[in-house]
């Protein structure tokens, strides 16, 4: 006889609630669910878009450190074409060996930054190692570029060093 008086409390007790009332209660946590998953799928949604950015980024910049090493490579042979004679059997060779390792660098989104006189400064660009006095360029151009500069895939490697001009 006991187990009928609990099962007729739960009864009361499910009674007590109307079956609308209990339909807009589970409509209610089903909206509920539905935001949460979608919260959830987006959430999903940008996670995977930044690993994308993150991997594009990191195979655009995976050659900065070569490509940065390699910079002084640049540096001496343009200083040995620079100083060789013309008539000298290497200078060729070492013509050569610059256009090639200039085309496989350019190829991995190195670009030369090299100013010409006259050219706009660029801070962004550019390193003013002096300001010169002089008539020959306009004032806040670039006179004269002593290093050559480097830009990988839209990202300064290395400023081109140059001196201003200014006027009095």
């Amino acid at each position: 006889m006991t187990a009928e008086p609990t099962q007729d409390a739960a009864g009361a007790a499910e009674t007590s609630v109307s079956p609308e009332d209990r339909i807009q209660s589970l409509e209610a946590e089903l909206e509920q669910l539905r935001a949460q998953a979608l919260l959830d799928r987006a959430d999903i949604e940008n996670q995977r878009k930044r690993l994308e950015r993150d991997v594009r980024n990191a195979c655009r910049f995976a050659n900065k450190q070569l490509l940065g090493d390699l910079l002084p490579v640049f540096d001496s042979l343009e200083a040995a074409l620079a100083n060789a004679p013309a008539e000298d059997p290497l200078r060729d060779g070492v013509v050569l060996t610059l256009r090639e390792l200039t085309r496989v660098c350019e190829n991995n989104g190195l670009v030369e930054v090299a100013p010409s006189p006259g050219d706009a400064f660029d801070p962004d660009r550019h390193q003013a190692m002096s300001a010169v006095e002089t008539d020959a360029v306009a004032p806040g151009t670039v006179f004269q570029t002593f290093q050559k500069g480097y830009v990988l895939n839209d990202q300064l490697l290395r400023p081109a060093l140059v001196a201003v001009a200014k006027h009095d």
